[in-house]
């Protein structure tokens, strides 16, 4: 579910805003001011969403909260400064979706290559990928795919649904995805990652960033 880490030919970055009622982001590996570390944020996160959800869940509801959190930070918490990961997050005891995104300098054919970040034509897909333009307010057009593809060893599948982007005045190619072996919950999340989709854009870091000690916005 993950990407591969890339060398960046330029400094890029990416702006999301989400509904902290309905999102929360995972921090970078534990080398942040921000945090002690996994546990303190872990523990600090579940008592907060289950006040912000209006019920008292009790020490048991918040360290089992707080364990399920630790476990999608130990999985999935990026490490590349050019990757963002978010949980879908419902009820405190309903299990979080995750939804990565990822920046990276514009490579090849715009088609070709938005076309194969989303998995438009994987070879692995249990069925032809469900494939369709995607227009983003902030990053214009793109494309959006949904696919099945086969777990390892098992007669399981997995859901995949995945957007892609050119920035073309960034130089940056933008991905934005995620995957689970529950269909449903990915058919519920579906119009919230849509809707998440519309608030992505792109910051690059250059000389006159760097002057001002603040990102260009591109778009």
């Amino acid at each position: 579910m993950s990407e591969p880490r890339v060398e960046l030919e330029h400094e890029f970055s990416l702006d999301i805003e989400y509904n902290p009622s309905r999102w929360l982001e995972l921090p970078p590996r534990w080398d942040t001011v921000e945090w002690q570390d996994i546990d303190v944020w872990a523990r600090e996160c579940a008592g907060l969403f289950w006040r912000s959800y209006g019920e008292s869940p009790g020490e048991e509801g918040i360290a089992f909260l707080a364990g399920r959190l630790r476990r999608f930070a130990e999985a999935f918490a990026p490490e590349p400064f050019d990757t963002r990961v978010l949980l879908r997050m419902w009820e405190p005891t309903t299990m979080p979706l995750q939804v990565f995104a990822m920046v990276k300098p514009a490579q090849g054919d715009r088609e070709e290559t938005l076309r194969s970040i989303v998995g438009a034509d994987d070879p692995d897909a249990v069925e032809p990928p469900v494939v369709e333009p995607f227009r983003a307010e902030l990053l214009g057009e793109g494309l959006r795919a949904f696919r099945y593809l086969p777990q390892d060893d098992t007669s399981e599948v997995v859901a995949a649904l995945r957007y892609a982007w050119r920035d073309e005045e960034a130089g940056a190619d933008v991905a934005l995805w995620t995957a689970t072996d529950d269909t449903a919950q990915i058919i519920r999340a579906a119009p919230d990652i849509d809707e998440l989709a519309h608030t992505v854009s792109v910051a690059v870091w250059g000389p006159a960033a760097d002057d001002a000690d603040v990102p260009d916005e591109t778009l």
